[in-house]
């Protein structure tokens, strides 16, 4: 039976249930991350140890499943989301249980930080680029439909594991946490490959001596070059940057109530009405970027800067009121980002390299992550409170907006995609026969072995740096 290749994606269709595939991967671990602060609370107090030494068990933890994503690109590549993504989920498992019998803090750094981290990595990026496949249209959209999981998660985990912590222990918490980590296997389940016109191959007159090469066999599996581009990397810089500032109110929010007197199930809530706001922004972040009322670079501008105004207000509120308040305003800011930072990278890069430029942004992205939990955990430790650590979160997320007017063609043609003359007049028919007749590739002139490594898997689109 002949295989069915897409001309395009079909935006529909098997598409929502890859959605909800994401809607619930996104419910489980950053859902996690998200109310990660009421562990934070215990293993602080269990454990008597600083905020900066706790702060990196969410921060190994983010970093790991950023730096190792782009094995989930090779992965995935080689083998399939499916599988992927489910062995994933059984190492994610095997990090929170284990975990619960950690008699120290480095035994939570190698169970939480690595080992689940790793799992988080294979799931995480084969989900995303999945989803990307399934959409053009509504890319945006579909993208913050999955991100809305975020939002919904985060309003029910963190009162959810302090019930559970007072009743069975942190320790008892974590092997229920770990159990639920193994529906990440259901969400694999629902990732059907689909097959496009751009994964066809074409070959060229230098591929035979391309794959001797050891480094061009690297170069191929892993794509590296993605790394040659100037707009993807000042891109990836941006993203590294704000995460040194992004993620530090997820984690020490929590903490930053109890700092203000309020009691666990209090600040627990703080984190869950920053919850509603975040959902509400993700799906209202992809509609707007999909209207394409103002190009989507610009739009990421400004999202980032609110973003860095409302944890910078964090510290302005002193009663439970005010800081509900500014917790609804981060909360909104906060959530509309994700959904624009990982909808741009196909507009990027392509949509036949987004499986390899997701893996390589989150990469990048995972300095940033590592640094600023700890920074922001010493900084309280020195200060007494948290205000100069959101402060200095906000500072980094300013400069992150900064980087941005650096990216190529942010002053440039309002051209918001590379596909809008694709969108104007769509194909006849969006399926073709894997088996029908192609014309013959054009001959090309061999490559010098010194120039082999740097040959491309894919046609680049046009106006590669100028394409947002």
């Amino acid at each position: 039976m002949a295989k069915i290749v897409h001309k395009e994606p079909p935006d529909g269709g098997w598409g929502w249930m890859v959605v909800l595939a994401g809607f619930l991967k996104n419910c489980l671990m950053f859902g996690l991350i998200r109310s990660f602060g009421v562990f934070f609370v215990q293993f602080t107090v269990h454990f008597e140890g600083s905020s900066g030494r706790v702060s990196w068990i969410g921060s190994l933890l983010l970093a790991t499943q950023q730096f190792a994503s782009p094995f989930g690109s090779l992965f995935g590549t080689q083998f399939g989301a499916r599988p992927v993504v489910m062995v994933g989920g059984v190492l994610a498992c095997l990090g929170l249980l284990t975990a619960s019998f950690g008699q120290s803090l480095l035994h939570l750094y190698l169970s939480i930080g690595l080992l689940t981290g790793f799992g988080w990595a294979l799931v995480f990026t084969p989900t995303i680029a999945t989803i990307a496949r399934y959409f053009r249209r509504r890319r945006t959209l579909a993208t913050g439909l999955a991100f809305t999981g975020v939002g919904i998660a985060s309003f029910f985990f963190p009162p959810l594991f302090q019930f559970l912590i007072d009743g069975y222990g942190w320790r008892g918490a974590l092997q229920v946490v770990s159990a639920i980590m193994l529906n990440l296997c259901v969400c694999a389940a629902l990732l059907r490959p689909i097959r496009l016109i751009e994964d066809l191959p074409v070959a060229s007159a230098g591929d035979g001596k391309k794959k001797t090469k050891c480094w061009g066999k690297v170069a191929s599996a892993f794509d590296l070059t993605l790394f040659l581009l100037r707009g993807f990397m000042v891109y990836s810089f941006s993203a590294a940057v704000l995460a040194m500032g992004f993620f530090v109110p997820y984690i020490h929010l929590m903490a930053h109530g109890k700092d203000l007197g309020l009691s666990d199930y209090e600040a627990a809530f703080l984190i869950s009405v920053t919850a509603i706001s975040d959902a509400v922004a993700r799906l209202f972040s992809g509609w707007v970027a999909d209207r394409r009322l103002i190009r989507k670079i610009h739009l990421l501008f400004l999202w980032n800067f609110f973003t860095g105004l409302s944890i910078l207000l964090i510290p302005a509120g002193r009663t439970y009121t005010s800081v509900m308040g500014l917790c609804t305003f981060y909360g909104f800011c906060a959530g509309g980002l994700p959904v624009l930072l990982f909808s741009t990278i196909s507009d990027i890069v392509g949509i036949e390299r987004n499986l390899h430029a997701t893996g390589h942004f989150l990469m990048l992205m995972s300095f940033g992550s590592l640094l600023g939990l700890p920074l922001s955990g010493f900084l309280r430790d020195r200060m007494g409170n948290f205000t100069i650590s959101f402060m200095t979160a906000a500072g980094f997320v300013f400069a992150a907006c900064l980087v941005l007017l650096f990216t190529p063609g942010f002053f440039g043609s309002s051209k918001v995609l590379p596909d809008d003359e694709d969108i104007a007049s769509p194909p006849s028919s969006s399926r073709i026969d894997l088996n029908e007749e192609r014309p013959a590739p054009r001959k090309e002139e061999p490559m010098s072995p010194g120039l082999a490594w740097k040959s491309l898997s894919f046609p680049l689109p046009e106006n590669l740096e100028t394409n947002f």
